[in-house]
């Protein structure tokens, strides 16, 4: 799928404040990019739950999601956060093999671009040039991962 320059744009800005992403150059941006999909959701649709695996980051392009921990009855779930337009969450998924820590739903109609953690990591390992790029929080806790998943 081909991406507008606007949505280009955003992903981009988005990508550039995250600590994983801002030492990389406008080529590797365009790299990320092409492993982005954009998905729609309908409203109180539940993008994960509380829990899951983490297997994806997500950047919001139009539309609106609550954050919240679940509870057994509804009264008591408690909010975390609202994420619009230009939003992002569960960027940690692509370097942490930890469960989710809240639930995520769509609170309206939303599109959402979606990049996978298989598909980043994939990227990552193909091309050293990148990998080098890439902030050294980042490979320290993917070493660790790695550690741990050999565990």
């Amino acid at each position: 799928m081909a991406f507008s320059p606007d949505d280009i744009s955003t992903i981009t800005k988005i990508l550039q404040q995250l600590e994983l992403f801002k030492n990389l150059n406008e080529q590797d941006h365009a790299e990320i990019i092409k492993h982005i999909t954009l998905e729609y959701f309908p409203k109180d649709h539940v993008v994960f739950h509380e829990g899951d695996a983490g297997d994806c980051f997500y950047i919001i392009k139009h539309g609106m999601a609550r954050v919240f921990h679940e509870a057994p009855n509804q009264v008591e779930e408690k909010e975390v956060a609202m994420f619009g337009d230009g939003d992002f969450f569960g960027e940690m998924a692509l370097i942490s093999d930890k469960p989710r820590n809240a639930t995520v739903k769509t609170v309206e109609e939303s599109e959402i671009f979606k990049l996978k953690k298989d598909d980043f990591i994939q990227l990552v390992s193909s091309d050293p040039n990148m990998a080098s790029r890439i902030s050294t929080e980042f490979l320290n806790r993917l070493k660790t991962n790695m550690r741990e998943e050999q565990n």
